[in-house]
């Protein structure tokens, strides 16, 4: 098993200039960064004070046990009534990941993770924008092999965001699935 760097240099640029007639391999589009979002929203809903920093500990520690980097909190930027929420008050956390960090959480996600989803049968390319940034959604957080699923107490999902240099869409496609990633056909 390629370690992710390797694979892109060794796969990904070779198959990426034949495929789109690029004439410099600086010009292949390369991982950017990779960001990982997790919203409190009904885990603290009608919660006191107390129990929601209880709960946000416990989100805060098992995000920064798969990321390997600790998270930044986010605020709501204004008060909504209808959400229960006020301005100033922590609705997030995101962990942004870049160069090494990035590469090994990558490989997780697609050796270990995304296979131990229920029902996974591939990432849909509607997950992909049109600069070719992939966006995804795991519903539960204990996918990952560093969280134990006995112990966890609130079973949390992730937005995970996967930004490539790619102009177009389907370089980002093509860039992801010579990566590795199980992107359907």
């Amino acid at each position: 098993m390629l370690k992710l760097k390797d694979k892109y240099n060794s796969e990904a640029i070779p198959g990426m200039m034949e495929r789109f007639n690029y004439k410099n391999a600086m010009a292949v589009p390369k991982l950017e960064k990779t960001v990982i979002n997790v919203g409190f929203g009904r885990l603290i809903a009608g919660k006191n004070s107390d129990e929601q920093k209880k709960i946000q500990n416990v989100i805060l520690g098992d995000l920064s046990l798969i990321s390997g980097q600790k998270p930044v909190l986010k605020k709501a930027k204004k008060s909504i009534s209808a959400f229960k929420t006020r301005k100033g008050q922590v609705i997030g956390a995101t962990v942004i990941l870049r160069g090494r960090k990035m590469s090994d959480f990558l490989e997780r996600l697609i050796h270990i993770a995304l296979p131990r989803l229920r029902d996974f049968q591939g990432i849909e390319t509607s997950s992909f924008d049109k600069k070719g940034n992939l966006t995804i959604g795991i519903s539960e957080h204990i996918a990952f092999p560093e969280i134990l699923p006995e112990k966890a107490k609130n079973i949390f999902g992730l937005e995970i965001t996967v930004v490539s240099t790619a102009r177009t869409r389907e370089e980002g496609i093509e860039l992801l699935r010579l990566l590795g990633f199980p992107i359907k056909q």
